[in-house]
């Protein structure tokens, strides 16, 4: 038996939908040249991460092995597979591959942080290959909703593996490639170890919808709108915004982009030749004089995210733009698990003004972008892999995707982020665990998720804070009473006098009693006086903030 070994290892995207990074390697155990696969975000919260901006995966192991990375390839442009590239790119240090329309929003991203876009290079799709030390890997095209999604073909050590990506089964997708079965079968005609696959809709269990499925129902929509026309999508989702540009301008209506995103794949998908004979677009200037009803707003914000256009929009106005009783407002696209809160509040915001909102409860006016359970079966006929690595899904749709593998007579391993994989035998085995996690960029700075910052901020939330300051004069006796300031706090207690004042004076009380040991141990006085206005504040409103003591001394 060959004493090198293909390992896989996801250091995000499994057990969690997002945050997407794959690794590969071969080579003698401990020494494997490797591969990064995906290098993407995930979105932050108000109720876990308050303040947080992105989060990414813990990229720890892999910098430590920046020696052995050959290439990092990039499947396709959504932001849980590209969006963390250029963060740690200057860590990391290997070529980016990534074909056209992905290549380009990453060297966007790339010159954003001031890095060359030499560093991203384009790839031509199947079957040309690149060559990254012992692999050789092709970008095989798959639907999915952003154009130019591809599945990886990695040969390496003899073997062959497919690392799908996001797909879905379109044969119609209207922009982009769509699925060419008889070109997956061709690929996998020499036999594949192994086949790692989206997981995402293994729960759904009936076969996914075509993109072109959409297109007559939101015509029909459109055209009986008597107002303005305004709607959201995934702005990525490039066939999506066609389509609805589309319906307006068969309404009679002029189209106005509003959101960067929005703009940006739009100019993304014309630049690289993806996207043809889209409506014509006028600035939101021009529209802003003209007849509601001629008007279609094609806007970014479908997750509820409080600076999108849609958000505003809801608030108030957006560019000189405003929503008014009688018009229209479309959500074609599904709400993502997390984001409902913020859905709902713009859907309440619009009703307010007056505005009909239609969501896809219906299921006429959004289809999913990913497989579901029978084009997961269809895709292991076509491939027929003797293995399969369920990723890109929480626990439970791994979980799923492995045990419907196994009733169809195939080995599969259920491998969470940090879960090596041998993928050199008849069936994958555990190699080892690896520590992973997770990183926030908060501002402008990446901090672990251990460090305490978010947890500390967490709690300030939940208890207010309270800030103490005491003065000590040389002979170490307090100089005046000690005084507090609170944030996040009521005012008044129960007692029904100011909460500031009941805390300057059981502190007060304090240094009164405090002997001269306590008044020069300044640990002591921190310990004692924190633990009192948390106990007082208790006392008068039934929490204990966090507090800050703050002691000076003059010498």
């Amino acid at each position: 038996m060959s004493s090198e070994r293909i390992i896989y290892l996801p250091l995000g995207g499994a057990g969690e939908i997002g945050m997407n990074a794959y690794v590969y390697g071969y080579g003698k155990p401990g020494r494997e040249r490797l591969i990064l696969v995906d290098l993407g975000v995930t979105f932050p919260d108000m109720d876990g991460t308050p303040g947080v901006d992105l989060i990414f995966p813990d990229m720890t192991w892999l910098i430590e092995r920046r020696d052995r990375l050959e290439a990092i390839f990039v499947t396709h442009a959504h932001e849980d597979h590209v969006g963390a590239v250029h963060h740690f790119w200057e860590r990391l240090g290997a070529p980016v591959h990534a074909r056209a329309f992905t290549a380009n929003i990453a060297r966007r991203k790339m010159d954003e942080v001031g890095l060359p876009e030499t560093t991203v290079q384009v790839a031509s799709a199947w079957p040309e290959t690149v060559t990254a030390g012992p692999f050789t890997v092709g970008f095989l095209p798959i639907s999915h909703s952003i154009p130019e999604s591809s599945a990886l073909v990695i040969d390496v050590g003899g073997e062959r593996l497919i690392h799908s990506g996001d797909f879905k089964l379109d044969e119609t997708p209207i922009v982009g490639e769509p699925f060419d079965a008889a070109l997956w079968a061709e690929v996998a005609k020499p036999g594949v170890k192994a086949l790692i696959c989206d997981s995402t809709n293994v729960f759904s269990l009936h076969a996914g919808r075509s993109e072109v499925t959409v297109g007559p129902e939101i015509e029909k929509l459109v055209a009986g709108a008597s107002g303005l026309v305004c709607a959201t999508t995934f702005a990525s989702n490039v066939a999506r915004v066609k389509t609805l540009a589309e319906a307006g301008k068969r309404a009679g209506r002029s189209i106005v982009l509003l959101g960067r995103a929005m703009r940006r794949m739009i100019e993304a998908s014309i630049e690289t030749g993806v996207l043809k004979d889209f409506p014509k677009v006028i600035p939101p200037e021009e529209a802003s004089g003209m007849p509601r009803e001629s008007l279609m707003l094609l806007v970014t914000g479908s997750q509820g995210e409080r600076r999108a256009a849609s958000a505003q929009l809801a608030r108030g106005k957006y560019n000189g733009l405003e929503l008014q009783e009688g018009d229209l407002f479309l959500f074609s696209s599904k709400t993502i698990p997390g984001n409902e809160r913020g859905v709902i509040r713009i859907m309440n915001q619009m009703s307010e003004k007056g505005v009909d909102v239609v969501d896809d409860s219906t299921g006429h006016y959004h289809v999913s972008g990913h497989a579901n359970r029978p084009d997961l079966e269809r895709m292991q006929d076509i491939v027929q892999p003797q293995m399969v690595i369920p990723m890109h899904g929480e626990h439970r749709h791994l979980r799923e995707h492995v045990k419907l593998t196994r009733a169809r007579g195939r080995a599969a391993a259920l491998a969470v982020n940090g879960t090596m994989l041998d993928l050199g035998g008849n069936r994958p085995e555990v190699a080892e665990f690896i520590e992973t996690g997770r990183v926030y960029l908060d501002g402008q700075v990446q901090v672990g998720a251990m460090d305490g910052i978010v947890r500390d901020r967490i709690r300030m939330a939940l208890n207010g804070h309270v800030i103490v300051t005491v003065i000590l004069d040389e002979d170490d006796e307090p100089l005046g009473n000690p005084w507090c300031e609170v944030m996040g706090l009521p005012e008044i207690g129960k007692s029904q006098a100011p909460l500031v004042d009941v805390l300057e004076e059981d502190l007060s009380q304090y240094l009164g009693r405090a002997g001269a040991k306590t008044l020069t141990d300044d640990d002591k006085l921190d310990e004692d006086m924190r633990r009192i206005a948390r106990n007082s504040t208790m006392g008068e409103i039934g929490k204990k903030p966090e507090v800050t003591v703050v002691i000076s001394r003059l010498s």
